[in-house]
């Protein structure tokens, strides 16, 4: 008999028997015989596991395996996955274009801060230092930048603000558009820097000094423009030179501008009433809405089975009142207030027992110390106070109580706009929409991009330093946008314009499911933008090379194979649209 000697193979059949699938593999020979190819089975190699059967049939193919350190060795990791998540979202929302028409040092530089605000904020040295551990600082070309070279980018970029911003607007504000603006604060490390002053702190930071800047956005909160201010500048002062602004570089001639009831003042609102094409929708402040209420203009009984009806009134002639009563936030006032009250008079009472013990005497050092407290939680009005040289007393004026909680749940919109543009319940829902501007100084000051504190010592390195946080939330914005159906936001948004715009607004019932369970239909976690980031963080860059090879020796990269949820991320960040 002839020699056996043909090439052995793997052989893999399938077959299904009763809704089951069986695979068989087999070690088999193939050899001639009498001019007649035949075949030989060697061995069944069914029990063994798929990736060793895999690797057994590739052995017989003529592939070489050498043990995985003998191949090569991973020079250097580094974290990938978010920097492309973001460079993705840059190259989508054209962001190197709006900067500057043609590629230069500094907006490669620029380019490069925004991204690292996004994925990690730092001081501008940290920046330099921690964007080496990322893939950040080889793919934006910027792996020589010092401290230095930086700080001349944000100047550059300063100088292009308004180039950039009337781009923006551009692309979000049209005719007639709805803008919202709004002012807050952030406080300041060092004293040097000119804009720098001590005013009211939205940050609950008494005595330090600080820096105001109102953000321009559109109706959905998106960005469109900052400006800085000094900390001590009052909210209405920069109302108008923003809207200067929109008419003047931005060519906007017909607008609705949606501000605060401290915001919009009765000066800007003649200023506008004496402009064409502009109209506004506002609020009043409590004591003009008790004065429609004690004229008789508005009837609490008018409430009984609505929640809004419109109004209006000679004091506001020319304009429309939308007057609205929600029962939820009345309840959550009059708790508010009790919980007030009940502090002020535990603060007062220490006072009257000190005073009734002959520890505090005299009218003038028993005021002082009332003085201290009365006003504390805001409420001094609410009490009658008896001060003496060795007594004192207070009580509550039950009037004063009740005519302020008659008012509670009560507020009342004021706009320009006619009827025939926005009905009643538009022009609520509208107001409402300074929720957005809110939500972008949430994620500026504390949640992600972090603003504060800031460190820099000329008024021009604030401006710049601001004005590249809004520049990252603007790309920011649109990344939630595009993530929302993997997060824990609301993925039904069209709702929001037929709800009821005066009850509390209420998640649907697919959001509030996610976040009961914190997974997704899927039954994968649901994320926040934070932890996403975090989870594309581990795609990972390996930068592989032969063992022992000298530092000149030649280098190939491995990336980390996405999973199915990266996977689903960066397929959505494709789709983003202007």
């Amino acid at each position: 008999m002839p020699a056996r000697t043909g090439t052995a193979h793997v052989v893999t059949t399938t077959r299904k028997y009763k809704d089951q699938v069986y695979r068989t593999h087999l070690l088999r020979r193939s050899f001639r015989e009498g001019g007649t190819v035949k075949n030989e089975t060697l061995g069944n190699l069914s029990h063994l596991p798929e990736a060793l059967v895999d690797l057994i049939r590739r052995a017989l193919q003529g592939e070489t395996f050498v043990p995985l350190a003998q191949a090569f060795e991973v020079a250097s990791s580094r974290a990938h996955g978010h920097v492309q998540a973001v460079a993705l979202a840059l190259q989508r929302l054209g962001l190197a274009a709006l900067i500057a028409s043609k590629p230069c040092r500094e907006r490669d530089l620029v380019l490069a801060m925004v991204a690292a605000r996004i994925v990690s904020p730092h001081t501008k040295l940290a920046t330099t230092r921690w964007w080496h551990t990322t893939t950040l600082a080889a793919d934006f070309g910027v792996s020589e930048a010092s401290e230095d070279d930086l700080y001349a980018a944000m100047d550059w970029l300063l100088s292009r603000q308004g180039a950039i911003q009337k781009k923006l607007a551009t692309r979000h504000l049209q005719a007639g558009s709805l803008v919202l603006y709004d002012l807050t604060s952030s406080y300041f490390e060092g004293t040097t820097c000119p804009l720098a002053k001590l005013g009211y702190s939205r940050d609950r930071k008494r005595g330090t000094l600080q820096v105001n800047y109102g953000l321009l956005t559109d109706v959905r909160g998106c960005p469109v423009a900052v400006s800085v201010h000094e900390g001590n500048t009052a909210d209405s002062q920069t109302f108008l030179p923003e809207l200067q602004r929109l008419r003047t570089e931005f060519g906007i001639e017909r607008m609705v501008m949606v501000g605060d009831r401290g915001m919009i003042s009765q000066p800007a609102i003649e200023a506008m009433r004496a402009s064409q094409g502009i109209d506004w929708i506002t609020a009043l402040k409590s004591v003009s809405i008790r004065a429609l209420v004690e004229q008789g203009q508005l009837q609490m009984g008018l409430f009984d089975h609505r929640n809004l009806l419109e109004i209006s009134s000679p004091d506001y002639p020319g304009e429309r009142l939308v007057a609205c009563r929600n029962p939820e936030l009345a309840k959550l006032r009059a708790h508010k207030r009790e919980e007030l009250l009940l502090a002020t008079e535990q603060n007062l009472a220490k006072i009257k027992v000190r005073v009734a013990a002959g520890k505090l005497s005299g009218q003038d050092k028993i005021g002082v110390s009332v003085g201290q407290v009365i006003n504390q939680y805001k409420v001094a009005k609410h009490f009658a106070l008896n001060i003496g040289a060795h007594a004192f007393t207070f009580e509550r004026k039950p009037d004063s109580i009740a005519a302020e909680a008659a008012l509670d749940g009560l507020y009342i919109i004021r706009t320009s706009v006619t009827t025939a543009q926005m009905d009643a319940a538009e022009c609520v829902r509208n107001y409402k929409a300074l929720a957005n501007v809110e939500r972008a100084f949430r994620s500026l000051k504390t949640i992600d991009l972090k603003v504060r504190p800031i460190h820099h010592r000329t008024a021009d390195r604030v401006r710049a330093h601001i004005f590249l946080c809004m520049l990252a939330y603007y790309v920011e914005w649109h990344m939630r946008e595009a993530w929302r159906e993997l997060m824990f936001a609301d993925e039904e948004q069209q709702a929001k314009a037929t709800r009821d715009p005066v009850a509390p607004a209420k998640r649907s019932k697919a959001a509030l499911t996610k976040a009961s369970h914190h997974t997704l239909d899927d039954n994968t976690p649901a994320h926040s933008f934070s932890t996403l980031m975090a989870e594309l963080a581990t795609i990972v860059r390996n930068t592989c090379r032969t063992p022992h090879a000298g530092p000149d020796a030649p280098t190939f990269e491995v990336l980390t194979t996405p999973n199915p949820k990266q996977r689903r991320a960066l397929e959505l960040l494709q789709q983003i649209q202007l």
